[in-house]
């Protein structure tokens, strides 16, 4: 029956040869032979073997926190570490939502406030102390995403610069209410609980705290980027309008991210208020941790998971040094070295230092060649086509070209 589909013009005749060469040896014609180990072989254990370098390299980092605060025992020293991880988890959780989606949200301190004042009320209404006080962190985070929730169903209804707007002035609102709400102290904000934790180790304790959220808003990222959830936040961040047309539900992915961003976001602003002890309209509702945290995601890669770590490791500890100084400590010479930094990475490296240096090291590792080597425009070489190909036929079937062309895939 092949025979006859070929001699109906539809087939290559059952004695024609391939139309191209093969991409590798093959078995000898009417005998048997070793099968070659297909290139894709070769390239999933080269993929494996990656993987295997990279989930090293992250578990030895992950081992380097783990033991700082035993190396480095001084307690300004692990005070670095606390803050630096505190603001990698509002970073990355910044991330999740305008990275993915490409709002810039500069309201993130109303979440971050929310969840210290959500705290410091609880405490003092329910009369807990010591470590006690820790179990509020769920409720905390709650808060957040429920403050969330209206928040963005009035800001995401606009789009990219008018939302910005919104957030400024929704954080704005809520630093007023701080400021004049009875229940909130007032100017003079609120004191934590105390905690009697011994002065040498002190910081230890919350340093691990701030690593386990630091890792979990990490894993969460990089669970939201696989999922077919991060692939719609990205198709928005790209073309809104076509990801509707495509049935992306973009309100509702949106307000999801948001909420979610807004949780992590009020649970660490609860531990960094039990941290410093106290909470104040003008701290906690701080308009320069929202564009702390922009600088972070653009200086170390806006929309990747490792470029807001990054940029929060590099940028806190730095902030925390400056201000000890006292050429930069008077005054807000820190701030306005920050915003210069900020200049240089947006006009010089605008996509970051991760993407940047990702870029640098693939051109290292091809020595100027392109990663991928384009195709020909004019299909194979006239070389490698064998004579069946060329339109004659040597043979007693038909030529490949003078057939009616088959649609492999189907009806459409």
């Amino acid at each position: 029956m092949a025979a006859a589909v070929g001699g109906g013009r539809v087939l290559r005749g059952p004695c024609h040869r391939a139309a191209l060469p093969p991409d590798g040896p093959v078995r000898p014609e009417g005998g048997a032979g070793t099968v070659t180990r297909h290139p894709r072989h070769a390239d999933g254990q080269a993929a494996g073997l990656g993987t295997a370098v990279k989930g090293g390299a992250l578990l030895l980092l992950l081992l380097a926190f783990i033991a700082f605060p035993k190396v480095f025992t001084n307690p300004a020293v692990t005070n670095y570490g606390v803050l630096a991880l505190i603001y990698v988890t509002a970073a990355t959780a910044w991330n999740i939502f305008s990275g993915n989606t490409g709002y810039i949200s500069l309201g993130q301190a109303v979440f971050f406030g929310s969840g210290a004042y959500a705290m410091g009320i609880a405490a003092r209404d329910w009369h807990l102390t010591g470590t006690t006080v820790f179990t509020t962190l769920p409720l905390c985070g709650a808060v957040g995403a429920l403050i969330a929730i209206p928040f963005g169903l009035i800001a995401l209804r606009v789009r990219r610069h008018t939302f910005i707007v919104i957030t400024i002035a929704v954080f704005f609102i809520f630093q007023l209410m701080a400021f004049n709400l009875p229940f909130t102290g007032g100017s003079s904000g609120l004191a934590s609980p105390f905690l009697s934790w011994p002065a040498a180790g002190y910081n230890t304790p919350f340093y691990y705290i701030a690593l386990a959220y630091a890792a979990g808003s990490i894993a969460l990222a990089w669970l939201i980027r696989r999922s077919r959830f991060g692939l719609q936040l990205r198709a928005i961040r790209d073309d809104e309008d076509r990801a509707r047309g495509l049935g992306v539900r973009a309100m509702r992915v949106k307000l999801s991210a948001f909420v979610i961003s807004g949780a992590i976001t009020a649970m660490i602003g609860a531990v960094w208020f039990y941290y410093i002890e106290q909470v104040e309209p003008q701290t906690g509702f701080d308009p320069i941790f929202d564009l702390t945290l922009v600088l972070m995601a653009f200086f170390g890669g806006y929309g990747s998971i490792a470029g807001p770590v990054l940029g929060a490791l590099l940028l806190e500890p730095l902030t925390l040094w400056l201000n000890t100084q006292p050429a930069f400590s008077g005054g807000s010479v820190s701030e306005i070295l920050l915003g210069a930094v900020f200049l240089i990475v947006v006009l010089f490296m605008p996509r970051g230092i991760v993407p940047t240096g990702g870029e640098l090291i693939t051109r290292i590792r091809t020595r100027g060649r392109p990663a991928v080597v384009p195709a020909a425009p004019g299909g194979p070489p006239a070389s490698q086509v064998p004579p069946a190909a060329s339109g004659s036929s040597s043979g007693s079937g038909p030529s490949v070209g003078s057939g009616p062309s088959v649609n492999s895939g189907g009806a459409r």
